[in-house]
């Protein structure tokens, strides 16, 4: 996984929080909710990323 694609996907975890605190600071449910899909969007962008990395390792394996 690039540096990049963390990032990116950690920034969005991130941000998903925040609107997620601040919903549940203003009592804003749908800011709330926004928030977590993002968290979610975030972290299944991640796995993403791994599972595309496992397959990259194990074709290089192969190739030795």
């Amino acid at each position: 996984m690039g540096f990049d694609d963390k990032f990116d996907n950690k920034a969005e975890e991130f941000s998903g929080k925040a609107k997620e605190t601040v919903g549940d600071a203003t009592g804003d449910d749908e800011l709330k909710a926004e928030g977590s899909a993002d968290q979610l969007k975030g972290k299944a962008k991640q796995v993403g990323e791994q599972v595309k990395d496992l397959g990259e390792d194990v074709k290089d394996k192969f190739k030795k």
